[in-house]
């Protein structure tokens, strides 16, 4: 049988590392599936390094990168995938809310044939009301800008490594996973999940997060952002017209007014619009600078290898 990578970013994660590699590993052998399990450390304050040598030392199966700051889930998936030796590659979350027993459903599915398997959410599992607003209200901005239904994406889905290769071929440096992978094309299909709780520690994701997300990756896969410029343009230009003909028409009739409250309004109303378009404007920019620069997504300080 040929070898699933199974490749886990953490980010203070040192009370998960032991249980994930214990529980997937059990799995997949249990199916006699041949395994190997990427952990990649982005950065963590805590000890989740230590915890993944300390666990490598003991399981040959277990892999580790460490990178040499934090530089985000997207680099940490990336550099997760670059490093790893399997015919098929999955991504998941360390903190095991992707459920493992779907990983021999993907890895059954990719022997058929499927060269992208996508994990859908069935359900999202138990989150506080707040959280769910800014999550459903994310899907719904990102799945409009980036042209993709993203209301049940996720990051856990499966690859196969000609998939893999393409997605590490691309150049930009702010690459969005969950649409880069389904931008590829690739012989796809799907799996339905549960998202579980958390057994150990808290979410990293907070709304303020979110939002920073979205629109990082809304930039980085599409030019949606830049159309409403154009839009705030036109609308701006039609209610001058409007406005135009009013004026017109009560000068002509002897009815005209010195109209400041409407003057006021119109500059607040045009200035608004200018500072948000040099705004959208602005960030588009600093992302091409940062594109120019060609630094890397991501810097390796500590590797270990698995023995498999």
């Amino acid at each position: 049988m040929k070898l699933l990578s199974v490749v886990l970013p953490a980010y203070n994660e040192e009370k998960m590392i032991e249980k994930a590699g214990i529980v997937i590993g059990q799995i997949l052998e249990e199916q006699k599936i041949p395994y190997e399990i990427v952990f990649v450390d982005d950065g963590s304050k805590d000890g989740t390094w230590s915890e993944i040598e300390r666990t490598a030392q003991k399981d040959p199966h277990i892999a580790g990168v460490h990178f040499s700051r934090n530089f985000g889930k997207e680099s940490a998936m990336l550099a997760g995938l670059a490093n790893t030796k399997g015919d098929c590659c999955v991504v998941m979350d360390c903190d095991l809310q992707h459920p493992p027993e779907t990983l021999v459903e993907m890895y059954r599915l990719w022997e058929q044939g499927y060269e992208v398997v996508e994990g859908v959410k069935h359900s999202r599992g138990k989150e506080s009301l707040a959280h769910k607003a800014s999550a459903g209200m994310f899907y719904k901005l990102i799945s409009k800008a980036v042209g993709i239904d993203m209301s049940r994406a996720s990051d856990f889905k499966l690859l196969d490594r000609k998939a893999v290769d393409a997605l590490l071929d691309m150049p930009e440096r702010n690459a969005f996973f969950r649409a880069l992978s389904a931008w590829i094309g690739y012989k796809t299909t799907s799996v339905e999940f549960d998202v579980r709780e958390r057994e150990e520690g808290e979410s990293k994701w907070s709304t303020k997060s979110l939002i920073r997300y979205a629109i990082t990756n809304i930039v980085s896969f599409s030019s949606a952002p830049m159309q409403f410029v154009t839009g705030a343009g036109v609308f701006v230009f039609f209610l001058a017209v409007i406005l135009g003909i009013q004026t017109l028409i009560h000068y002509f009739t002897g009815n005209a007014v010195e109209g400041f409250t409407t003057v006021i309004l119109l500059l607040l109303l045009i200035g608004s619009i200018l500072m948000i378009s040099l705004g959208i404007i602005g960030y588009y920019i600093s992302k091409i600078y940062e594109e120019v620069k060609g630094r890397p997504r991501y810097l390796i300080s500590r590797k270990i290898d698995s023995e498999i």
